[in-house]
């Protein structure tokens, strides 16, 4: 067997194989967070009129709420890709 070759669960070239390694806290967090914004979102799911600059907009608030996160979440990304 190579130095390379490794069984689940253990450690190839310093790093973690396997789940372990994909799941840090950072990632958790994020997991988590992603969740109950979208347990957020489909609990609430009436309608409600959005005013869109000028015209008045009725829609389901849950499409509202995932609007806003998407847009936010494009923003985050972007302004953390120039970060680098």
């Amino acid at each position: 067997m190579s130095t390379k070759a490794s069984r689940k669960g253990t450690r190839v070239g310093g790093r973690r194989g396997g789940l372990a390694g994909a799941m840090t806290p950072a990632r958790v967090t994020v997991l988590v967070l992603a969740v109950l914004a979208l347990v957020f979102i489909f609990e609430n799911t009436g309608e409600t009129e959005i005013r869109l600059l000028v015209p008045l907009v009725t829609m389901p608030l849950w499409l509202a709420l995932l609007a806003m996160g998407l847009i936010g979440a494009v923003f985050g990304a972007y302004f953390m890709g120039r970060r680098r």
